[in-house]
């Protein structure tokens, strides 16, 4: 109590409340500081505890705002409190008032908007800062020690006991980070207060105190000492630090590397001795310094080997002025700036006169120098802390995923001053446009701590340093690595947690990066070149710029892009024919009935001129699945977001390769990237309109709704993660590929033997093989508890999807409509017993028997017809039945029949909601040939005589009929269909989807499957298809639905076309000269009724106010072989005229009054009067040279061409009776 009691006699507190204050105070230092003076300290004598307590309070004192009083509210917390109770971030600065602390709190959030400053705490810490192993400096009492950061720090604090008067303190989880490390940071603002300063405080203020600084040189004196190498030699040399690289791990040893410069040269030191790790933080770029006992070493793997080293003697003094004229600001005026400068602008030279080769080698990627410069701003947002990704200023993106991991990570608010970093302009669209990254030559020092507590980081953000690792081991470029980034926070928003977990977002972004992107590799990095070369060269000196970068959108994005674009950028008239002016009602509102939409996900390809704000193609990542709906009978696209319909195609099993619709289901349940596709957009609208002039009004729609999806082939995907079936397929495919290369060189090996005696050989292990085959059917193939039955199917025939009533999973006395089809297979093989599902894996021999096949119909209704889409004819699947082994249950789901009925038909069964389907291999095709009907075209529809056609065709038009609405809620459930062939042939297929769910993808340009059509004649001789409940549609090849052109209809002459009995030459070109005008008939009709319209409709039941102009005209052509009588109507009237615009509007204003006028050129005596201004004018126009010319057109044969007619002609006293054969009835439908 002695020292106790001198220690308040010194101070004389003045209250009961400084007593007790002074006491705790005294009682701390006791207990936590003064211990530590004991051992080995470097205060150089023996301080009582007293002594150190006055010591202490004096400072406390001399940093306050009021010196009057003692801070009672004020207590000290010794390490071990604050790291075990301190859990919130916090700020502490004795000398604040009140007014200062709302100022600082007012400066804090007006420079980072949206964060709250740190809350104020009054805790006192006092302590020794020590350094520790790596580098990094620590607070220490008896309790405890936590790792302190400093901004400026200087040798001289190290082993003192020192007072924070101002400080701040983040502990681990205060920005929400999932870490086991106990404890956290304490940042200190400012300089601490040494308490017993010591005699060591002389040792580097002057140059002339202490041996080492008698001999200190110039940076140009070591440089010669660095070329001429003695052994055992030590330098001192002071300069100004040109460069400071970050501390770095090699094979388990740590080190760093700054260089001294000076007007003309520049000097690297190596420091890799533990105990000089701390010099790290007390040296900064453009600071003068002096360092001692310093030898020379070789450094194994630097082109310069030569380099100064640290010594466990050597020392290092801050802030040195040398005794000479050259002082610490002119060295860094004089050699710093313009060496940066003039390097920078040597590299841009040569990056000018390499870019135009690399811009025609990567077609769009431009290849670009990086800028060296030095940046000084702050951290307004961290972007992601794990990838090294942070926002400056708002808008300077910042990259430091090129060096190793800060021990201080930044935060927001936080002042940083960059030497030697990167400048890129535009490296990735996804960031801000100017980006600054550093290398292992950069410098990053903060200047400034922030003042505000760091939010929740994003989820998203990859936060474990996968992306860094893989960086690291592939040395990616800049560009790559940001869009890796930007994907992998994207991914996680889409994917997580229910599709992927966290740590495989990382991975699978640096997966797909290298499918998509397809990155040149960069070699191995050099570590000590890029550190200590003059001419510098890194991973972000030079980078690519591609403005076309892929760009990730997820599912729900896409969706609302469809829906929202839907109507936005669709003008009403667009949607119309050419000449959409003159249509009546009725035929604009049939023309607006149903419309579609379609975008290539690369703009580039895209040939629709709303698409030119979309710079970039779109990929979009999702697991492939069965639909999930009823209504729909599509796959679908789906992520966490939502789910989309795709219709899709894949690379067929047969030889050719070519496309068909989707049959493999080893695709269902793999995660897919998708970059290749288009999206389509179907419009359906019901509306009132009265005329063309009222498309602007929106209250004569009645109803209107789209439905979109995707179109893509399975050959475009990228596999990121393969379900199992997947695995099993690639496997088999890759042991396929094999197998076949050893095929084709047994085969030239048998060749140049015996043939006789290599058939023999065959036929003898064919035969030996199918005797070994195995009788037994049970078999184990793992040891999972989830036993099946098995069998092999081969589809033959397929129905479409209708809605039925099926009373099928339907509760008791509950009636209702379910989604229903059946298929015709052949079994092949009996049913298996499996100790687990087998999937898709290899068929075995006792699965497939090629002399039984047993035929069989399967029921699909509600759940299980989701199979729809990948079940076809002519593919080979393993029927799964889970959870049994009990062969029977493939007759015992037979489908019920009523009682007394006898069903003489093959087995029929019921699917389970819960059996499964496999696609097997292509092997199987060549042992069971299939007698499947064949495909036909569409000129063997037209020509056959059956009744169900089954053929594939291209689509090049389609209507909608009727407005009637279905079952499943759609309207517009009628369709036409105008299909042809590659021989120009066509046909109209009129379809109804009033009982069926509404397929997707009949859009012009796909080339379709319609399977089980009947086949009709029309009166007039024309054929046509209908649908029917047993109907299906698939699309087996997709096209390019924006610019799809039908292809050219046959060049036809006229003579052989009208003796022509066959119907596929329904359309044809022909070429001739005009014979004549049979008439010409211009009128002013109401768009409502269709009677003549002049000053009001003609029509007393018709109250409509508004017209349009119609024009028809018929005329003879002769092309030599015969004549034709060819119609023309709406548009092509006018350039069959060869009139121009001008004309025919003045035209139509000459008609207004007299509402129409009909034209006979040839029967003159049929028009009423002759002196008709208007009549002569268009009596000149038929008859002139202008009309009368050659043509070349396409025309489609009209369906109801009239007979052979009798006729009887008189010559003298004698009647003549003969057949004239009428002339072709043609209709124009283009002028070339």
């Amino acid at each position: 109590m002695d020292s106790l009691q001198r220690f308040l006699d010194q101070l004389k507190p003045g209250g009961e409340a400084e007593s007790v204050w002074l006491k705790e105070i005294f009682t701390f230092i006791t207990e936590h500081l003064h211990p530590l003076l004991s051992g080995p300290a470097p205060s150089g004598g023996s301080v009582c505890s007293d002594q150190l307590s006055v010591c202490v309070l004096k400072s406390i004192q001399e940093n306050m705002a009021a010196t009057h009083t003692l801070p009672v509210s004020y207590r000290l917390v010794s390490v071990s409190e604050l790291l075990s109770k301190q859990h919130l971030a916090c700020v502490s600065n004795l000398s604040w008032s009140t007014n200062q602390q709302r100022a600082w709190e007012k400066e804090a959030e007006l420079a980072v908007p949206g964060y709250k400053t740190l809350p104020r705490v009054n805790l006192l810490l006092i302590g020794y800062l020590r350094e520790e192993r790596g580098g990094a400096w620590m607070l220490t009492d008896r309790s405890g020690r936590v790792r302190c950061e400093c901004l400026s720090p200087s040798p001289l604090w190290l082993n003192r006991p020192v007072f924070l008067p101002h400080w701040n303190y983040i502990p681990h989880n205060a920005l929400g980070r999932d870490t086991e490390e106990a404890g956290g940071c304490v940042e200190l603002i400012g300089s601490p207060v040494l308490l017993c300063p010591g005699p060591e405080l002389g040792l580097a203020v002057g140059p002339g105190e202490g041996a080492e600084l008698r001999g200190v040189v110039g940076v140009r004196q070591a440089a010669d000492a660095l070329q001429n190498r003695t052994r055992g030699q030590r330098v001192s040399v002071w300069g100004t630090v040109g460069s400071l690289c970050p501390l770095l791990v090699v094979s388990g040893t740590t080190f760093f590397c700054f260089s001294l410069t000076d007007d003309s040269h520049s000097l690297p030191v190596l420091v890799k001795d533990s105990s000089k790790l701390w010099w790290t933080q007390c040296v900064c770029v453009g600071q003068s310094v002096c360092v001692t006992a310093l030898r020379v070493c070789v450094l194994r793997g630097w082109s310069g080997n030569n380099i100064l080293c640290a010594t466990e003697q050597s020392e290092i003094h801050t802030n040195y002025t040398h005794t000479q004229e050259h002082t610490h600001s002119d060295t860094q005026l004089d050699t710093s700036t313009p060496r940066m400068m003039s390097h920078d602008e040597d590299v841009h030279e040569s990056c000018e006169e390499a870019e135009p080769e690399r811009h025609i080698l990567q077609s769009g990627v431009r290849m670009k120098q990086s800028r060296v410069i030095s940046y000084q701003g702050t951290v307004t947002k961290v972007v992601s802390e794990g990838a090294g990704l942070y926002v400056v200023d708002g808008k300077v993106g910042l990259c430091l995923a090129y060096q190793p991991n800060l021990r201080r990570k930044l935060r927001a608010g936080d002042s940083v001053e960059l030497h030697h970093v990167h400048f890129l302009y535009r490296p990735c669209p996804d960031f801000p446009p100017s980006m600054l990254c550093t290398c292992l030559r950069s410098s990053l020092k903060v200047t400034s701590f922030s003042r505000v507590g760091g939010s929740i980081p994003d989820s998203s953000c990859p936060g474990d340093g996968v992306l860094l690792r893989l960086l690291l081991e592939s040395n990616m470029g800049v560009s790559e690595y940001l869009w890796t980034c930007h994907l992998s926070s994207q991914l996680s928003h889409s994917l997580l947690p229910s599709v992927l977990k966290q740590q495989c977002v990382c991975a699978l972004s640096w997966k797909l990066m290298e499918d998509v992107l397809k990155p040149e590799g960069r070699g191995r990095r050099d570590i000590y070149s890029e550190m200590l070369d003059e001419s510098h060269t890194c991973p972000v000196t030079q980078y690519s710029v591609d403005p076309s970068v892929h760009q990730y959108i997820s599912v729900s994005e896409l969706c609302q892009s469809l829906q929202s674009e839907c109507w936005s950028s669709v003008s009403l008239s667009s949607l119309l024919p050419p000449g959409g002016s003159s249509l009546s009602s009725s035929q604009i509102n049939s023309a607006l009935a149903w419309s579609c939409r379609s975008l290539t996900s690369d703009p580039q390809k895209s040939h629709q001129s709303r698409d030119e704000l979309r710079q970039r193609p779109l990929l979009v990542v999702g697991v492939l699945e069965l639909p999930s709906q009823q209504s729909e009978h599509s796959l679908q696209l789906r992520d966490r977001t939502g789910g989309v319909a795709c219709v899709v195609t894949e690379a067929s099993q047969e030889e050719d390769g070519r496309q068909t619709a989707v049959f493999n289901t080893a695709w269902i349940g793999s995660l897919v990237c998708v970059n290749q596709f288009t999206m389509v957009t179907e419009r359906f609208i019901q509306s009132e309109f009265p005329s063309y002039q009222h498309l602007d009004q929106d209250k004569f729609i009645t109803h209107r709704h789209y439905r979109g999806y995707l179109q893509f082939s399975l050959d475009h995907l990228h596999i990121l993660s393969p379900s199992v079936a997947m695995e099993t397929h690639l496997r088999q495919r890759r042991e396929e590929s094999a197998h076949d290369v050893m095929m084709r060189k047994q085969t030239v090996e048998e060749e140049e033997e015996d043939g006789v005696t290599g058939k023999k050989r065959r036929r003898d292990e064919a035969a030996d093989h199918s005797h070994s085959a195995s009788t037994s059917v049970t078999m184990t193939t793992g040891n999972s508890s989830r036993p099946c039955v098995s069998m092999v199917i081969r589809v033959e025939q397929k129905e479409g999807v209708a809605w039925r009533n099926m009373g099928v999973e339907l509760k008791s006395g509950e009636a209702g409509l379910t989604p229903c089809f059946s298929v015709r297979a052949a079994v092949i093989g009996p049913v298996t017993s499996w100790g687990r599902d087998p999937k898709n894996g290899p068929t075995t021999d006792s699965e497939a028997d090629a002399e039984r096949e047993d035929k069989v119909v399967l029921v699909f209704s509600g759940v299980s017809a989701r199979w729809f889409p990948l079940l076809h004819p002519r593919c080979f699947y393993r029927l799964i039945a889970p959870n049994t082994q009990d062969h029977s249950v493939f007759i015992s789901a037979g489908v019920s029949g009523r009682s007394q009925v006898q069903l003489h038909t093959d087995s029929t069964f019921q699917v389970q909601t819960d059996w499964r389907f496999h696609t097997l291999t292509r092997q199987l095709l060549h042992t069971y040939r299939q007698a499947v009907s064949p495909v036909l075209s569409v000129s063997d529809v037209i020509d056959c005589s059956s009744e169900l056609v089954s053929f594939q065709a291209l689509v090049c038009d389609r209507i909608s009929l009727d407005e009637r609405e279905s079952g499943s809620g759609h309207t517009h459930t009628g369709a036409r269909l105008t299909v042809c062939d590659k021989a120009g042939s066509s046909l109209q297929v009129y379809l109804d989807l009033s009982h069926t769910p509404y397929p997707p993808g009949l859009l012009p340009g796909n080339t379709l499957l319609l399977s089980d059509f009947q086949r009709r004649v029309s009166r007039s001789g024309g054929v046509y298809c209908r649908y029917l409940p047993v109907s299906s549609v698939t699309v087996i090849r997709l096209g390019e639905t924006s610019t799809t052109q039908p292809p050219p209809a046959p060049m036809m002459h006229l003579g052989v076309w009208a003796a022509s009995g066959q119907q596929r030459c329904i359309m044809g070109q022909i070429k001739g000269h005009v014979v004549c005008f049979l008439f010409l008939q211009l009128q002013w009709s109401c768009s409502t009724c269709g009677s003549v319209y002049t000053q009001s409709c003609s029509s007393s039941q018709c109250r409509s106010t508004s017209s349009v102009f119609e024009s028809r005209a018929k005329l003879v052509i002769d092309d030599g072989t015969g004549e034709a009588h060819v119609g023309f109507s709406g548009v092509l009237v006018r350039p069959l005229l060869g009139l121009a615009d001008s004309q025919w509007e003045g035209l139509q204003r000459a008609l207004r009054v007299r509402g129409h006028i009909r034209v006979y050129p040839r029967g003159r005596s049929l028009v009423c009067d002759s002196d008709d201004s208007l009549l002569l004018y268009l009596l000149c126009v038929c008859s002139s040279d202008v009309v009368c010319y050659q043509l070349s057109l396409t025309c489609r044969k009209n369906t109801n061409q009239r007979a052979e007619e009798t006729k009887r002609f008189s010559r003298g006293d004698r009647d003549f009776i003969t057949r004239m054969t009428p002339p072709l009835q043609l209709t124009c439908l283009q002028i070339h």
